[in-house]
């Protein structure tokens, strides 16, 4: 599934490709991928004629502002979650659409923003000017602050995990204690702050949450730099891998010398998610 920095490489590139994007015609080919109220055909009533302007990323959620291309006034938002494996793609020049191919929406000139997505989980809203975002992109309201934001940091965690008995790893993975971190960068960022993934995450002290703060944007920066992590279905804008997973100290590393001290990397599952960590590095 895309994490925080595989879907800040997927903003970046429709921020840069879709600069005076206007939209002249969509096709909804699934309609399970839109999941706000009026389904597919709100979408392209909402979409349809709206000028595509800044998109932002709040965790794994994307919202592009929308507005008349005439008098610039903003119509409402459109949101899209990548989920497993959905995927925007660039197309300059008409070709034929996959048969994963749940989204088309075009331009004036013929130029084509697809959208794929092998699992089918991926979701589309349109939200009107006059309605709230959190209201009909419900999954917004249980998010937790931004590991970038002034809000995350060591204080925060040890109030927010107080006296919890899950382990750290699950902790990092729930959305509401951090937007946008996932099972790779749980597993980095834990290996870099050196903390066991099976540790209680109400057991952690001060400092060791201070490092885990730390390692954990540390960690996404270096990520979002290399244009995420591709292990198997991620992909930019342009049909580009992300580098970052040729990076990895411990995740998918299973068996394989601990880059620090040499031990074979492990692996278990925990909270039904692999973790992959160092017995010797990780306490």
């Amino acid at each position: 599934m895309p994490e925080l920095p595989e879907v800040e490489t997927v903003r970046r590139g429709l921020a840069n490709r879709l600069q005076s994007f206007v939209i002249d015609d969509i096709e909804v080919l699934r309609d399970r991928a839109v999941a706000s109220p009026g389904g597919p055909q709100a979408l392209r009533l909402g979409l349809r004629g709206q000028k595509v302007g800044a998109w932002s990323r709040r965790g794994k959620y994307l919202v592009a502002q929308l507005h008349d291309p005439q008098t610039g006034h903003c119509n409402g938002v459109w949101g899209v979650h990548l989920r497993m494996t959905g995927q925007f793609q660039w197309h300059p020049t008409p070709t034929e659409p996959c048969r994963h191919t749940r989204v088309r929406l075009w331009n004036t000139a013929g130029e084509e923003l697809r959208f794929v997505d092998l699992r089918s989980f991926g979701e589309m809203w349109f939200v009107p000017q006059n309605v709230s975002i959190d209201a009909v992109m419900t999954g917004l309201q249980r998010l937790g602050p931004e590991p970038f934001s002034e809000e995350f940091n060591a204080t925060y965690l040890e109030q927010k995990l107080k006296g919890s008995t899950r382990s750290i790893k699950a902790a990092l993975l729930d959305q509401a204690v951090v937007a946008g971190a996932g099972n790779i960068y749980a597993d980095e960022s834990l290996f870099a702050a050196g903390i066991a993934p099976h540790r209680k995450a109400g057991e952690l002290n001060l400092p060791e949450l201070e490092r885990l703060c730390t390692c954990l944007v540390d960690v996404l920066e270096m990520s979002i730099g290399a244009g995420g992590t591709t292990f198997s279905d991620f992909r930019d804008l342009e049909g580009v891998n992300g580098n970052y997973g040729g990076q990895a100290s411990v995740y998918r590393r299973t068996g394989q010398p601990c880059l620090a001290c040499g031990t074979p990397i492990e692996r278990q599952r925990l909270g039904g998610r692999s973790t992959h960590w160092c017995p010797v590095c990780q306490r």
